[in-house]
């Protein structure tokens, strides 16, 4: 007797239809397995059977074949223990096969029958809607994240027999539903970080919320103790909350890399991501034999803090340019090419020289020209192209750290930055995926971002001074607009081109010297 069960293979962040088929036949007891299975799935072979027989369940004494089809598509893991199972069963007459069909079934097993979590739950939740599956049966930690899919039964089971019994109308499991607006809206709030306790640092401030608000890439640049970490963590606080769809693209992510937390379900929160300087090329972008998503796409629609940017090696952060330029990453392989989104927010952070103290109003600088010039050159110009906003940031003084006085909360700076963020949306409501300043391309930039007389002689100056490039050029209108916009000017002024000029002090020549 052949029967079919479902289960389902992560290719990116996206889920693909696997038919699990069971031909229970004639002849001598034995196990195949074929459809182009790794070797965790070929180890099933042993828990499955040692699952069964520890729980009493009879096992056909003849030849078990088992293929995964579509054969052509690699499967990997030992989430197919499960499908393959109840396809054994039901093969051999303990379960309704017809009722098997109805389900997508995903779980590892162990030796005693008891579940163990799976990755991906999501996507195939979401993949077992489209393909018209009645329900999804999976492991009980995975089932929050599935529940947030409307129009499927999601059945969270803890044991092979609380499956068994299920499909054989002995148990009823009552389907985990969650209102995803509701869960939505509640995990938004809460931020622990607030700008409110950083002392001094206004400068500093402004420029991230000039960031937050246009959607820009940032870098600080000053000594040791600065506070550049501590503000850099506290920029999701000024961020314009995320939306329903972000939230579940976000959640694709981490739950294809199994990072969920097993209660909330969803990301609600913009991501803060701040990989160790010793990162390799793929734990960044994302890639492997089967490729998963990296650092950038774990930080999609939140930050990617990249501390201590010199000390990163040069080949990783010169496979950030394509992903900040195109807000995705495309990993291709022999017989596979996948996308990964990584629409992320960069900020990073620096000394202004290998001993930290180039410029500091009482330590002394132990570097000489040549190893200043030789530190920051590791910082490609291409990639320093990208970077919108070059903030300095200086020791903040006894007076203001000993201040009892609290800044501005985070909050107030949002309401800026949401009502900047929504001066854009109405401005690009005409071009699709155009949704922030940052992301105008450069014909839209000169269209929108025009100058009058005095900005152009200032730009002109400018340009010349500092040998800026296109992109460049392209960068200081961009963020000069989005200036603007928080002063809620329709026009480019001169005093907003100033101000976004001055957010280029990497490129001021013999910066640091």
């Amino acid at each position: 007797m052949m029967v079919k069960t479902n289960g389902a293979a992560v290719q990116g962040i996206d889920a693909t239809l696997i038919t699990v088929e069971v031909n229970v036949g004639t002849g001598e007891f034995g196990y195949t397995l074929v459809g182009l299975p790794d070797n965790a799935i070929k180890e099933s072979y042993a828990r499955v059977l040692t699952a069964l027989r520890n729980n009493g369940m009879d096992i056909p004494r003849t030849r078990i074949t088992i293929n995964l089809a579509p054969a052509d598509i690699r499967k990997e893991g030992s989430s197919y223990d499960l499908p393959i199972a109840i396809g054994i069963l039901a093969a051999g007459g303990s379960i309704d096969a017809e009722k098997v069909s109805e389900y997508m079934l995903l779980g590892e097993l162990s030796l005693d029958g008891s579940i163990r979590p799976i990755k991906g739950a999501l996507p195939m939740a979401i993949q077992a809607r489209a393909s018209g599956l009645k329900g999804f049966i999976l492991p009980e930690q995975n089932a929050g994240e599935a529940a947030i899919i409307k129009d499927i039964d999601i059945i969270p089971v803890t044991h092979l027999m609380d499956a068994f019994h299920y499909l054989n109308d002995q148990m009823d499991i009552v389907p985990l539903k969650k209102d995803t607006r509701l869960l939505f809206s509640q995990e938004q709030h809460g931020d622990k970080m607030d700008f409110e306790d950083v002392k001094g640092q206004e400068n500093v401030k402004r420029a991230l919320e000039i960031a937050a608000a246009g959607g820009h890439n940032v870098i600080m640049i000053g000594p040791p103790g600065a506070g550049k970490s501590m503000l850099a963590k506290r920029m999701p606080s000024i961020l314009p909350p995320m939306t329903l769809q972000e939230a579940l693209e976000t959640t694709k992510v981490h739950s294809v890399l199994g990072k969920l937390n097993d209660e909330a379900g969803l990301i609600a929160k913009r991501p803060f991501r701040s990989p160790h300087h010793t990162i390799s090329d793929v734990a960044l972008v994302g890639g492997g034999t089967n490729p998963h998503p990296g650092e950038i796409s774990m930080a999609h629609n939140g930050i990617l803090f990249l501390d201590e940017l010199p000390e990163f090696k040069r080949s990783v952060l010169e496979v950030l340019r394509q992903p900040l330029e195109e807000r995705k990453v495309t990993v291709s392989r022999a017989k596979l090419t996948v996308d990964f989104p990584s629409a992320f927010y960069l900020v990073a952070a620096c000394n202004p020289c290998h001993c930290g103290y180039l410029n500091h109003p009482a330590k002394e600088c132990l570097c000489s020209p040549q190893q200043v010039q030789r530190y920051l050159s590791k910082i490609s110009g291409p990639l320093m192209d990208r970077i919108d906003l070059h903030i300095e940031v200086t020791p903040v003084p006894f007076e203001e750290l000993a201040s009892t006085r609290k800044g501005e909360p985070s909050a107030s700076v949002r309401e800026r930055v949401v009502a900047a963020r929504e001066r854009q949306l109405q401005r690009f409501e005409d071009h699709p995926y155009v949704y922030t300043n940052a992301m105008m391309p450069s014909p839209l930039t000169r269209q929108i971002c025009r100058l009058d007389t005095e900005g152009e002689t200032l730009l002109k100056i400018a340009m010349e001074k500092l040998d800026l490039s296109a992109r460049a050029f392209d960068r200081i209108l961009k963020v000069s607009r989005t200036i603007a916009d928080l002063g809620e000017s329709e026009a480019i002024l001169s005093e907003h081109l100033a101000e976004a000029i001055q957010y280029r002090s990497l490129d001021r020549e013999n910066w640091g010297s």
